[in-house]
């Protein structure tokens, strides 16, 4: 498994960062996620998450919304 830490800007529905750390890095991507919200503590439009999938693929597939535009997610959330 490989951790991601993601840094999304809910407001342009854009990554604005993207970081992977493989399994035995587990403590490194808890301290970088802890540093990033850190850096965005009271921000309303900046969300910090640390993700675990198999792969970045598999990522996307579970969490389409950190990788898919306002557009395509408006849309699909119309339908």
């Amino acid at each position: 498994m490989t951790f991601y830490l993601i840094e999304y800007d809910r407001s342009s529905g854009t990554i604005v960062f993207v970081n992977s750390f493989d399994s035995a890095q587990r403590v490194e991507a808890e301290s970088a996620r802890l540093a990033k919200e850190r850096e965005h503590r009271g921000s309303a439009t900046h969300e910090v998450v640390l993700l675990e999938a198999p792969s970045a693929k598999a990522l996307e597939a579970t969490h389409g919304r950190y990788f898919n535009d306002l557009a395509k997610i408006a849309m699909v959330a119309s339908t």
